[in-house]
């Protein structure tokens, strides 16, 4: 495109002068009536160049209208997938904030939707029970807006509440907090079994059962955890969190049940496949599994 200088009328100019105004540059009313590239929009113009760390100038060439357009996007005004050249915006920035306060890393939060990001719309999505194609779709969105009380305003760098429960505090959130868990094999049944122990052993009053499948959820239930090694069946809505990175965990905890439609959200914990492939599995792994687990559920339900 030619490039738009002091001067310019019409549409175009109108266009700029509107996508400017949103970003909160200062545009001076007579110009905007007249659409007119004046003394104020070029000056808006050149702060936003100055932002964007763009050569500076006050004229809007093909490269300044890209980064005008990029961050005048908001997050769901279009889907956004892994492609060459990356989805590159403000949305796309406000997607990797909210998915790593949620506790899905995106990595740097550069507003390039790359790999790392499609890996966390796929961790994300699999959580809430959606296909998990690394695709944000409108569903995905929505999902991630129904948790904006969680990441609305808040740093992706942190802090961040993680685990590390005192004795005291997990106490109290399972004397007030009525949770079902089970496991669905032999090693997640072991480990589900002395997550259950220590949280009987933590109080005398733990609202934490041992079932034997989800289908056996009490009336109350806060929700239902559902231990198991390796992937998620093909076709399964349930939501489905990989142990991974422990220090998010309790978040992403927290983020699959506020956002779960069903009246108990039915949480799928996946363990490592490994766990059952090299016949190594010890007492002791079950028992660090175990209170990784616990300390993570308590601490997603610790307000």
């Amino acid at each position: 495109m030619d490039p738009i200088r002091e001067g310019a009328t019409g549409a175009a100019v109108e266009d700029i002068q509107d996508r400017l105004v949103s970003l909160g540059y200062q545009v001076g009313q007579d110009e905007l009536d007249a659409r007119t590239y004046g003394a104020s929009t070029a000056n808006a113009v050149a702060r936003f160049r100055l932002d964007q760390g763009l050569p500076l100038g006050q004229e809007l060439d093909t490269a300044t209208w890209i980064a005008l357009v990029d961050e005048c996007y908001q997050m769901g005004d279009r889907t956004l997938y892994l492609r060459l050249p990356n989805f590159h915006g403000r949305d796309v920035r406000d997607l990797q904030n909210a998915l790593t306060v949620l506790g899905f890393s995106c990595g740097e939060v550069d507003g390039y939707y790359g790999a790392h990001t499609e890996a966390a719309v796929k961790q994300f999505q699999e959580s809430m029970g959606e296909m998990a194609d690394g695709m944000a779709f409108p569903d995905t969105f929505a999902a991630i807006e129904r948790l904006h009380h969680v990441w609305g305003g808040k740093p992706a760098q942190g802090p961040h509440p993680t685990g590390g429960m005192s004795f005291a505090r997990a106490a109290n959130v399972l004397e007030r907090t009525q949770l079902s868990i089970t496991g669905t094999d032999p090693i997640s049944r072991n480990i589900a079994g002395r997550i259950w122990n220590l949280a009987s052993a933590t109080s005398d009053e733990s609202g934490l059962d041992l079932v034997h499948s989800a289908d056996d959820m009490r009336p109350g239930d806060a929700a239902v955890f559902v231990l198991a090694i390796g992937e998620l069946p093909e076709g399964s809505s349930m939501s489905n969190l990989i142990l991974g990175d422990e220090a998010t965990l309790p978040r992403r905890i927290r983020s699959a049940v506020q956002s779960s439609r069903k009246s108990v959200p039915v949480i799928r914990l996946e363990l490592p496949d490994a766990l059952r492939q090299d016949g190594t599995f010890t007492t002791g792994d079950a028992q660090t599994y175990a209170v990784i687990l616990l300390d993570a559920i308590c601490a997603a339900f610790d307000d």
